[in-house]
C-alpha cells in the first residue's frame, strides 16, 4: 500500500484553520493535515529546515495555501514551489479571501493548480473544503510515481 502523503495547510487565520481541519475530518480524508502558520514556515516544511529539518513524512499530496500569509506571502511560496524541478508537480490550491483578477492572474502565472475564494458563509466554507479533500484526495490521479496520495 502506497504510503499516505499529508495535506499542508498554509494559513495564519485560526478560525480558518478550526474550520478547515473540522471539514476535511468530516470529510473522512485519513491524511494527516500539516499547519504551518506562515510562508517562511512553510519553505521550511517543504524544504526540511530549520524546526522541519529533521521531518520524515512525506512530501504533501496537497498544499492549501493561503495567499496573504506573514512574513513570505503566498505567491512567493507559490513561484519557489513551481520554480524547483523537484517540487513542481505538487499540486498547490491557492485559498483565499482575496478576489482580486490580479491575484487569480499572478497565481496562475506561476503555476497554481486551483484558485479558490473562500467563501463568506459557515456552511458553504465548510462545504469548499470537503469538496477540494475529496477532490485532491481521492479523485485527482498523481503523476506517475508518486502513488496514490490518500485514502478513506
Amino acid at each position: 500500500m502506497p504510503e499516505l502523503k499529508p495535506i499542508l495547510l498554509v494559513e495564519d487565520n485560526p478560525k480558518d484553520v478550526e474550520l478547515t481541519l473540522a471539514a476535511l475530518e468530516q470529510s473522512q480524508l485519513a491524511n494527516e493535515v500539516i499547519v504551518v502558520r506562515d510562508g517562511a514556515e512553510a519553505l521550511d516544511f517543504l524544504y526540511r529546515r530549520g524546526a522541519h529539518g529533521s521531518r520524515n513524512t512525506a512530501d504533501p499530496a496537497v498544499v492549501l495555501l493561503d495567499l496573504k500569509l506573514p512574513k513570505v506571502d503566498g505567491l512567493e511560496v507559490l513561484a519557489q514551489v513551481k520554480a524547483d524541478p523537484g517540487m513542481r508537480h505538487m499540486p498547490v490550491v491557492m485559498l483565499t479571501s482575496s478576489r482580486e483578477e490580479s491575484d487569480l492572474v499572478r497565481s496562475y502565472e506561476l503555476g497554481v493548480n486551483a484558485f479558490v475564494v473562500k467563501p463568506v458563509g459557515f456552511r458553504e466554507f465548510f462545504d469548499a473544503i470537503q469538496d477540494l479533500g475529496v477532490f485532491w484526495g481521492i479523485l485527482n490521479e498523481p503523476p506517475p510515481g508518486n502513488g496514490r496520495t490518500s485514502a478513506r
